[in-house]
Parts: structure tokens; sequence; C-alpha cells
């Protein structure tokens, strides 16, 4: 009988030991998860990638229903817990503008609008960074109705360019 229990209790150990360690695996798992997410602009563009194809929808920043220009900016960063204006207007007021060379993945780039050339009207997300002939991923409300990458040499946006800014530094 004392065997029995010696066996038992020793069973009930190994059970509590085992059980005691999962729980702190569990919560180290939990601590990654929640901790702040450490930011590579590479992250960034392959998240923004990710959407290709979504359509465009004004006002909507649901990658189930669609994005407009700003929605779509607003929600990648937004995952990296940076917080972006949501309408492309206020993205006029953001940080300094960069040279052309200081161009880097991640940045995001602010156009006039199509039809006024005086107000904000677009926004996007630098993909491959050349300067003034880098490549950017956008919500286009034109013919391709959706996520797509254009080109900022394209006449549609060169003429329409009115800064690019760094917004993860």
């Amino acid at each position: 009988m004392r065997k029995k229990i010696s066996f038992i209790i020793i069973v009930l150990l190994i059970s509590f030991s085992l059980q005691s360690k999962n729980k702190a695996s569990n919560s180290e798992l939990d601590k990654s998860v929640s901790a702040p997410i450490s930011l590579k602009r590479a992250d960034v563009i392959r998240f923004a990638k990710n959407l290709l194809g979504t359509p465009y929808r004004f006002a909507c920043s649901n990658p189930k229903k669609g994005f407009d220009c700003s929605g779509f900016v607003n929600y990648v960063y937004k995952k990296f817990k940076i917080k972006l204006p949501r309408s492309s207007a206020a993205f006029g007021a953001l940080g300094k503008g960069l040279k052309p060379e200081e161009f880097k993945e991640g940045d995001v780039l602010v156009f006039y609008g199509f039809k006024n050339k005086t107000r904000i009207g677009h926004v996007g997300i630098i993909c491959e960074a050349a300067g003034m002939n880098s490549k950017f991923i956008h919500s286009s409300s034109g013919k391709a109705k959706g996520v797509i990458i254009s080109e900022l040499s394209s006449d549609m946006y060169k003429r329409r360019f009115y800064k690019c800014v760094d917004e993860i530094n």
C-alpha cells in the first residue's frame, strides 16, 4: 500500500511539475504575442502586398469589403501599431518631406487630387525605393479599381506628387 501511495505522489508531483512548466511556456508565448512588433520595412511591404487585388471601395478600410487609398495605408500601418490619419487630406500634414534619394520601402507617398491640384487627394506606400522612379502600392479608384502597384514616374503620379514621409523611422 505504501508503494502505491508513493507512486501516486510521484506521479502527481511530475504532473504538477509539467503543468507548471507548460503554464510558464504559455505565458512566455502570450508575452511574445502581445509585445510590440519590431517593425521591419520588408514586413510592412509583405503585408501590404498580401492585399493586392482587394477592390476599391470609397470610405472603407476593411479587407473583406475593400479600401479607399487612405483606408488601405491606415490599415497596413495599424497592423504594425502605427497610427496614421484616416483621410488622404490629413496625410498632407504628416512629417517633413524627404528628398527623392532618401525614399525607402515603407515610406508614405502623398499626392494632390486627380482633379484638384491644390488639395491632397491620394496616398500610397513605397514598395520599391528608387527616388522618383520608385514603385508604390495603393488602392486606386481609377481603371484598376483596387490595390495595385504603380510607378511614381508615370505621368499620372509624377505631376501630382506632393511629398514622401517616413512614418516608420
